[in-house]
């Protein structure tokens, strides 16, 4: 869980904490029939309210006009971290049109990924390997095909005149193998496509090329506004600009060791040759 995020949940929990002054914790417990370790677990911040939990917080404590500023609160802390747990509970559609909205919205995108091919740039079939073994980690709903139809959809806007798509990855995307081989095949011919586009610069930083920082997890930079970074448990949506700031020149580092163009290319045959000796 990302420091920024349990300080403001600590934060959350002390304001509730000051609303809670006139009684118990016991007592508060009783009146909202729950068990005395949730109030507590709230208050410490070891644990994320819901926004009827707000309510019936403030309601509770005899100050139901402190419930707008509690939701307020709350959504500014979610806006900077959303679980996966939350945001699949619906399954990987929803997820996907979240995303959209923002691509549309934008018309330069930087993007690091440096274990799988990046989305915006995944065939069908490889689209749909990685939704199902996400699925099953987070044990999600699979609603796979519904997912596969929206990133294919979001897909069109490479197309679109006045977008830039500037992506860099690690050689090592182009080799793991988080689906078979023909799959893996066919998505390298795809990539081998791309370098082409006027929309996209596809950057590729060889396995041997030295780096200014270590590769790490991949993120999206939408514009100046916006940065979509993923961890295993959860998206950091981050609008500040210090931590825009920060992702910006951890592409920069990044950009400078990758290759483009025909040496770009030529890790993409590389990478095809090898899929097709396994």
């Amino acid at each position: 869980m990302s420091t920024d995020f349990q300080q403001a949940r600590v934060a959350l929990g002390a304001r509730l904490r000051e609303l809670r002054a006139e009684t118990t914790g016991r007592d508060l417990a009783a009146r909202l029939g729950w068990p005395q370790s949730k109030v507590s677990k709230l208050e410490t911040g070891r644990q994320t309210a819901t926004p009827a939990d707000l309510d019936a917080w403030a309601a509770a404590t005899g100050n139901p006009e402190a419930a707008n500023e509690l939701r307020a609160r709350l959504q500014g802390l979610e806006s900077h971290t959303r679980s996966w747990r939350r945001q699949l509970r619906a399954g990987h559609r929803p997820v996907q049109d979240a995303l959209t909205v923002e691509y549309e919205r934008s018309a330069h995108l930087r993007a690091w990924e440096g274990a799988m091919v990046v989305g915006m740039l995944q065939t069908a079939d490889y689209a749909r390997n990685v939704f199902a073994r996400y699925a099953e980690l987070h044990q999600s709903v699979r609603d796979i095909e519904d997912a596969v139809r929206a990133r294919m959809r979001r897909q069109e806007l490479l197309h679109q005149p006045g977008r830039q798509f500037d992506i860099l990855m690690w050689e090592a995307a182009l080799h793991a193998a988080v689906c078979p081989p023909p799959v893996l095949a066919a998505q390298l011919d795809r990539l081998a496509m791309v370098v082409g586009l006027d929309t996209v610069r596809l950057g590729i930083v060889p396995l041997g090329a030295a780096v200014g920082i270590p590769p790490a997890n991949g993120f999206w930079i939408y514009d100046k506004r916006l940065v979509i970074a993923e961890d295993w448990h959860a998206e950091l949506w981050l609008d500040d600009a210090d931590s825009i700031a920060v992702y910006s020149r951890v592409w920069e580092t990044l950009r400078r060791s990758a290759a483009y163009g025909p040496a770009a290319h030529r890790l993409i045959v590389r990478a095809h040759a090898h899929v097709n000796l396994t």
